[in-house]
Order: structure tokens, then C-alpha cells, then sequence
């Protein structure tokens, strides 16, 4: 059976190629597949063993039978190097890098979310801010999110990078970019990103005013986050 199998980011880079064609017999698993596309591409051979692979949308163990039909994807590493698709950083984002890394040929709409750091809030004046992190929790709440979007709007590409430090007036503090095969719902997809930032990810900030500071609370909100996992 032919198989198809989509690739994103640095697969897709590293391939020179959004999609492979594989053939297998019948009855193969995943774990048949990565070891054909290992043998066939060397080039992807040491991505392959940390790579995540999706089978209709769900995220597929290696014993699982594949299907002629099954719309398959090799999910990229969510750490290591530019291609990161989730990710805290003391960086400086850009939003043009982070639709870069979603563009495919499958998607209809592309949108990017940028927070900025304002300078007046309620009449009061903003210095500058800090950001903080867990950051090896952070960036596994960033994925699960990227997860959950993949689950409720399918055929979605999301990455999220976070900067911690501190942050002048004006600088990107998170940008959110999605890819979808329609337009609504990328931008569906991106508010849903950033609300579930502010409620489950442990990633805290001081704001630094004129005549003062404090840290603007945890963003995990235990109530919440249970009731929207649940």
C-alpha cells in the first residue's frame, strides 16, 4: 500500500519536501514506517527516533496498524534550534520566523498573535517588564496546547514562543502563529492559544513602573485548568 506522510518545519527543510510517499505491505505499523522513511531519507534518520507521529489527527503509538488512506504526520522535535515549535526564549521574537514555521501546502489561512509590552495601563506608566518561567514545564504546556488545537480544529499547524527577561516598551512578548486549511479557524485557533497561556502556563511577570512594582500573579488557575481538561 502507498502511504502518504506530511512534514512540517524542520522535517520539511531538512527533506526539501512537504510530503513523502512510502510503500508498505499490508498490516504495517508505525513503527514499520519510521523505519522505511529512516532507510529511504537518511537525512532524517536522527529526527526520526524523537519525532512524534499522527495518524488522523491522533497521536499514534509505535504498534499501531496503518491503513491505505490514513492521512499520516511526522510531528517535529518541540525542542532543539530555530525550528522549535514551542519554546521560551530570552530571544527577541519574530513573527514572519514564526508563520514560516507553519506555512504548509495544506493550509488556506495563516495568522500570527503578537503580545507587545504597552506603556500605560489604566494612567499608569509601564517602564518596562520581566518575565519569568518554569521553562521545562512551560514548554510542555505550550506543546499540550499546540495538541489540544491540533485535536479541535484538524489539519492545524500551531507554534507558540514565549520570552522571558526583561522586555522594553513595544518588544514581542509571546507570538502565537497558526496555519489552517480555512480562515476562521485560525483565528479561532490563535485566541485559543492565548487564553489557555494565561490560564495553565507557569510563566509569571513584573511590571516595573514609575514609582514602583510587583508581580502580576501565577498563571495557573488550578480550577480552571481542570475544568477545561475534564
Amino acid at each position: 500500500m502507498n502511504l502518504k506522510v506530511k512534514l512540517f518545519a524542520g522535517l520539511a527543510q531538512r527533506a526539501k519536501t512537504r510530503e513523502l510517499s512510502v510503500e508498505l505491505p499490508k498490516g504495517s505499523t508505525v513503527m514499520d514506517l519510521t523505519q522505511a522513511i529512516s532507510h529511504q531519507w537518511p537525512d532524517l534518520a536522527d529526527l526520526i527516533g524523537v519525532v512524534n507521529v499522527a495518524v488522523n489527527h491522533q497521536f499514534a503509538g509505535g504498534d499501531q496498524l496503518l491503513h491505505a488512506g490514513d492521512e499520516i504526520a511526522l510531528i517535529p522535535p518541540v525542542s532543539g534550534g530555530s525550528d522549535q515549535l514551542f519554546a521560551i526564549t530570552d530571544q527577541p521574537l519574530s513573527a514572519d520566523r514564526m508563520i514560516e514555521m507553519v506555512v504548509n501546502p495544506y493550509a488556506g489561512a495563516a495568522v500570527a498573535f503578537c503580545g507587545t509590552v504597552r506603556e500605560f495601563t489604566r494612567g499608569r506608566r509601564t517602564v518596562h517588564l520581566e518575565y519569568e518561567a518554569y521553562r521545562e514545564m512551560a514548554e510542555k504546556m505550550l506543546e499540550q496546547i499546540g495538541q489540544e488545537i491540533a485535536g479541535k480544529w484538524p489539519g492545524t499547524v500551531a507554534a507558540i514562543h514565549h520570552r522571558v527577561g526583561k522586555l522594553e516598551i513595544s518588544e514581542i512578548s509571546v507570538v502565537i502563529a497558526v496555519a489552517t486549511p480555512h480562515r476562521a479557524e485560525s483565528f479561532e485557533a490563535g485566541r485559543y492559544a492565548i487564553e489557555r497561556i494565561k490560564q495553565m502556563v507557569p510563566i509569571w511577570k513584573k511590571e516595573v513602573w514609575e514609582d514602583g512594582e510587583t508581580w502580576v500573579g501565577s498563571q495557573v488557575d488550578r480550577s480552571r485548568v481542570n475544568h477545561l481538561n475534564s
